[in-house]
């Protein structure tokens, strides 16, 4: 019988191994940077173990972003463009990663993989393109062979396809994770992350996976920061001070949230395709009068907010919720004031609560991924798809 070849024996002494060091990638849609975690793992599903050894965000340049944004969330891009970006953001990655290491004082050798979620440029479930002859899509650009060569680690990446191979639209992936490490017996938890894009996870006192639910909400800060950009020339409402000074208009709230997306059944995703500064104007252009640049940001943080409280109280029948919150909407305390006076019935804390960094978490999840994606078994949680998620690229 032949032998496995190097990678494939190195793969499965890694599996093999008691515990596992490795590094969750993540870079959202607010393409502020580039979140690098680095994990301890021991075991795997519910019995999972880690803990944090180091995290760090590495900023991207305002020269990346804009090149980023001209394939950005939009339904007609330069190929050529998405294709340079797809190799050269693989790269960045890697080069981020071998310099994160440099400063903490580690080889890479010693790292086990990297589970790399890519940059999403777009992403189209089935309820948003319309397109009743074409599946759930979206797509993720930074490729993993890229940076499987340029650091020496085996790397899994594009968790998402999998996910909608077997039914799902392909986020969002927190369930997981959120099961994995957030779950506590005897408490309903509401795993909360405010990045771009607002998505929950519902974990029952009880522990009934059938009752689990995991969803995109709307949008966390997405516009949020789109606003501030364009209004304030700041790439985000810093601790939420902006909001805080502005007034909340009523009738532009009220026009934000008549989107069809908001009543549809969970589970269910959205992105930025969806709610962008296109979709502010529109609601705006319902006003008999323009409003403040400062009532916008208040608005647009109530919104985010709202948008939460409405599902909590409409889909979640649990009372005496904690509600863990993650992401960059952590740090928004304007936010964080709106959401404890829309859900009174919720204590409100920070994930820091449970050992999951606020800034690292969703890093944190990929790590768990690709930690389960070696030694898992797919996890049954509800009718999310029963699947390991990811692809391996070796170094050689």
């Amino acid at each position: 019988m032949p032998a496995l070849n190097a990678n494939l024996q190195k793969l499965f002494t890694i599996a093999q191994k008691p515990e596992r060091v490795a590094i969750g990638l993540m870079s959202g849609t607010s393409l502020d940077g580039l979140d690098i975690a680095l994990c301890h793992f021991k075991g795997n599903g519910l019995q999972t173990q880690y803990e944090l050894l180091q995290f760090i965000t590495v900023p991207y340049t305002d020269d990346f972003r804009a090149q980023v944004k001209e394939v950005f969330a939009s339904r007609y891009a330069d190929l050529e463009q998405v294709c340079l970006l797809n190799a050269a953001i693989g790269r960045l990655h890697a080069g981020m990663v071998l310099d994160a290491l440099k400063e903490w004082n580690i080889n890479a050798a010693h790292i086990d993989f990297i589970a790399s979620h890519g940059q999403t440029i777009y992403h189209a479930p089935t309820r948003l393109h319309g397109r009743t002859a074409y599946p759930n899509a979206t797509l993720q650009i930074g490729d993993g062979d890229h940076i499987a060569v340029q650091t020496g680690i085996i790397t899994i990446s594009d968790f998402r396809q999998k996910h909608i191979a077997a039914g799902g639209e392909g986020a969002p992936l927190a369930l997981y994770g959120d099961v994995i490490l957030g779950s506590k017996p005897g408490e309903n938890r509401i795993l909360l992350n405010l990045g771009g894009i607002a998505n929950l996870t519902y974990l029952p006192a009880d522990g009934d996976t059938t009752k689990i639910i995991c969803t995109d909400i709307g949008p966390g800060n997405t516009l949020i920061d789109a606003a501030c950009q364009r209004y304030f020339n700041r790439p985000y409402d810093e601790g939420g001070q902006m909001a805080a000074s502005g007034q909340i208009n009523t009738a532009l709230l009220n026009a934000l949230l008549q989107h069809p997306f908001f009543t549809e059944a969970a589970p269910k995703t959205t992105g930025p395709e969806l709610f962008s500064l296109s979709y502010l104007d529109a609601a705006m252009a319902q006003l008999p009068e323009a409003i403040s640049p400062l009532n916008i940001i208040s608005t647009l943080t109530a919104f985010t907010a709202r948008t939460v409280a409405d599902f909590v109280q409409t889909c979640i029948a649990a009372t005496n919720i904690k509600l863990i919150v993650s992401g960059g909407g952590a740090h928004n305390q304007f936010l964080q004031q709106l959401l404890a006076a829309y859900l009174p019935q919720a204590a409100i804390g920070s994930s820091n609560e449970i050992n999951l960094n606020p800034d690292a978490k969703e890093a944190i999840l990929f790590a768990v991924l690709g930690n389960e994606a070696l030694v898992g078994e797919p996890l049954l949680i509800g009718g999310a798809p029963q699947v390991l998620l990811g692809k391996l690229s070796f170094p050689g």
